[in-house]
C-alpha cells in the first residue's frame, strides 16, 4: 500500500512544479492564460491532445466492456485510428485556428458566434458543451476515485478521493492556464502510454503469455470472446453509426477544439494528424488486451464491477513496482482530461455566458474563479447522477457528434447562419434525446439500436445536419460589406455580437 502513494506523491509534486514554471513564464493577458499565448508547437500540441483524449473512458472503461465483450471491442474503434480523428483537424481545426486568430476569439463558442455574428450562438453551444461535458467530467472523476479507493483498501473513501482528484486539477491549471494543462499533458501522456503497454506485455507472461491466455479463452462461452459478433452494437447499422460517433466526437470536444485553436501554427497540426492514429492503436489495443486479460484471472464479475479491472490487474497481478504505477497512470489519465475541461468551460463561462472584461487581470481571475464553480458542479453530477463509465462517456460521445454539423459547416459553408446553428443545435439534440427514450435492453441507452439498427447518437447526427442546412436556407446569414469586414476583423476583440 506504501508504494503506489510514494508514486503518487512524487507525481503530484511534479505536477506542482510543472504549474509554478507554468505560471512564471505566462503573461497577463487572457491569450496567454486561456490559449498559452497560442503557441503550442508539434510535439506539445500532439501531447496535450492525446493526452486529453485518453481518459478513464480508455483506462477503465475500456477493458471493463472488453472483460465482457471481448477482442471484438477494439474494432468497434476503428474509425478512430483509420480517418476520423486526422479528417477532423484538417477540416476543422486547421480553419478554426485561422479564424480564431483573425476574429480574436479564445473559446469555440466564441469563434462561432463571431463567425455567424450572433451572441446566441455562443449562449446555445456553450449549453450543449456544458450539458454533456459536466457527466464526462464525472466519469474522469469516478475512475480516479474508484483507483484511489482500490489503492488505499477501502482507507480513502470515494468522496474524499474525487475531491483531492479535483482540487489538485484546479490548482495547477489555475496557476500556469492552458501552458499548465499543456506542459502536464506531457509528462502523463507519457505515463501512462508507456504503463499500458508494459502492464499488457508483463501481466500476460506473469500467466503464461498471451497465447496461454488465448487458449483459455477459447474454451469460455464457445470462443465467444475471441470472435466478431454480428449482433447488438457490433453488427449492422449499429456498428454503422457507432463508428459515425467515436469518429466525430474528438474534434467535437471543446477542450480538443480549444488545444488545436491554441496551435503555433498550421503545420504543428498537420504534423499532429499524421501522428494520431499511431499513438491511438497503440493505446487502445493494450487496454482492450487487459480486459480480456481481467477476464482469465477474474472470471465471474457483473456489470460495474469490471470497471475494477485494471486496478486489480495492478495491484494482483503485476510486480510491485509496475503495479504501483497503475495508480499513478489512471490519475494521469483523469487530470489530463479535467485539467483541460476546467480550463475551457471556466473560459466559456467567462467569455461567452459574460461579456469579455476590459481589464486583463479581472478576466484572467474570472476564468479561475469560474473553474472553482465548475469543479463544484461536477463533484455533485459525480455524486449524484448515476450511471457507469462507459455508458456516461457513451451519452456525452453522442450529444457533441449533434454539433459536428455547425462546427464543420460554420467554417466551410459561406452560407451557414446563426438561424442554422441553433436550428441545428436545437433538432439534432431533440432527436437524440428522444431516441434515447425510445432505447430499451440491458445495454446503455445510447448503445442500443432503436430505429432501423441505428443508435441514437446518428439520429442526432441527422437532425443536426437537416437543420442546420434548412436553417441557413431559411434565415439567411447577414452579409457584410468587405470593407466593415476587415474593420471588424482588425479588432482585437473580433465584430460586436447580435
Amino acid at each position: 500500500m506504501t508504494l503506489p502513494f510514494v508514486f503518487l506523491s512524487l507525481y503530484v509534486v511534479a505536477l506542482l512544479a510543472i504549474g509554478v514554471l507554468a505560471a512564471r513564464r505566462a503573461g497577463r493577458s487572457p491569450e496567454d492564460y486561456f490559449l498559452a499565448g497560442s503557441g503550442l508547437g508539434s510535439v506539445v500540441l500532439f501531447m496535450a491532445l492525446f493526452g486529453t483524449n485518453c481518459t478513464p473512458f480508455v483506462l477503465v472503461g475500456v477493458p471493463g466492456l472488453a472483460y465482457h465483450d471481448g477482442l471484438a471491442v477494439f474494432g468497434l474503434n476503428v474509425p478512430i485510428v483509420a480517418l476520423g480523428i486526422p479528417l477532423s483537424f484538417w477540416a476543422i481545426g486547421l480553419p478554426a485556428r485561422r479564424e480564431a486568430r483573425r476574429l480574436g476569439a479564445l473559446t469555440p463558442a466564441e469563434l462561432y458566434a463571431r463567425l455567424l455574428d450572433h451572441r446566441g450562438v455562443g449562449w446555445a453551444l456553450f449549453a450543449v458543451f456544458f450539458l454533456y461535458t459536466l457527466p464526462y467530467m464525472a466519469t474522469a472523476v469516478e475512475g480516479g476515485a474508484r483507483s484511489l479507493f482500490f489503492a488505499s483498501e477501502g482507507g480513502l473513501p470515494m468522496a474524499w478521493g474525487g475531491s483531492l482528484i479535483l482540487g489538485l486539477a484546479l490548482l495547477y491549471t489555475s496557476l500556469g492556464g492552458m501552458r499548465a494543462t499543456a506542459w502536464t499533458n506531457v509528462l502523463q501522456g507519457a505515463l501512462f502510454m508507456g504503463f499500458m503497454v508494459a502492464a499488457a506485455w508483463v501481466g500476460a507472461r506473469a500467466v503464461g503469455g498471451w497465447s496461454a491466455v488465448f487458449e483459455r479463452l477459447g474454451e469460455v462461452d464457445g470462443g465467444r470472446l475471441l470472435a466478431r459478433p454480428d449482433h447488438g452494437l457490433y453488427g449492422g447499422g449499429a456498428l454503422l453509426s457507432w463508428s459515425l460517433v467515436i469518429s466525430l466526437t474528438v474534434i467535437s470536444f471543446p477542450h480538443m477544439l480549444v488545444r488545436l485553436i491554441a496551435a503555433k501554427n498550421a503545420p504543428s497540426i498537420r504534423r499532429v494528424a499524421l501522428l494520431y492514429p499511431f499513438a491511438l492503436v497503440a493505446l487502445w489495443l493494450p487496454a482492450v488486451l487487459l480486459g480480456l486479460l481481467g477476464r482469465d484471472l477474474f472470471p465471474g464479475l457483473v456489470g460495474r464491477e469490471s470497471d475494477q479491472i485494471f486496478a486489480m490487474i495492478s495491484g494482483e497481478v503485476l510486480p510491485p513496482t509496475l503495479g504501483a504505477l497503475g495508480l499513478v497512470a489512471v490519475l494521469a489519465a483523469v487530470m489530463s482530461t479535467l485539467d483541460a475541461q476546467l480550463l475551457t468551460l471556466g473560459s466559456m463561462l467567462s467569455r461567452d455566458v459574460m461579456r469579455p472584461a476590459s481589464d486583463n487581470r479581472v478576466e484572467v481571475r474570472r476564468g479561475r474563479l469560474f473553474g472553482l464553480v465548475v469543479a463544484g458542479m461536477v463533484f455533485v453530477v459525480w455524486r449524484y447522477v448515476p450511471g457507469s463509465i462507459f455508458s456516461s462517456a457513451a451519452v456525452a460521445f453522442s450529444g457533441y457528434v449533434t454539433l459536428f454539423p455547425l462546427l464543420l459547416l460554420g467554417l466551410r459553408w459561406q452560407r451557414c447562419s446563426a438561424g442554422g446553428a441553433l436550428a441545428g443545435m436545437a433538432l439534432g439534440n431533440l432527436a437524440l434525446w428522444v431516441c434515447l427514450g425510445l432505447a430499451e435492453g440491458p445495454a446503455p441507452a445510447a448503445m442500443t439500436p432503436v430505429l432501423g439498427g441505428l443508435l441514437p447518437g446518428a439520429f442526432g447526427f441527422l437532425a443536426a445536419t437537416l437543420g442546420t442546412i434548412a436553417g441557413s436556407w431559411l434565415w439567411p446569414r447577414r452579409v457584410v460589406s468587405p470593407s466593415v469586414s476587415n474593420t471588424l476583423s482588425s479588432r482585437k476583440g473580433g465584430p460586436p455580437l447580435a
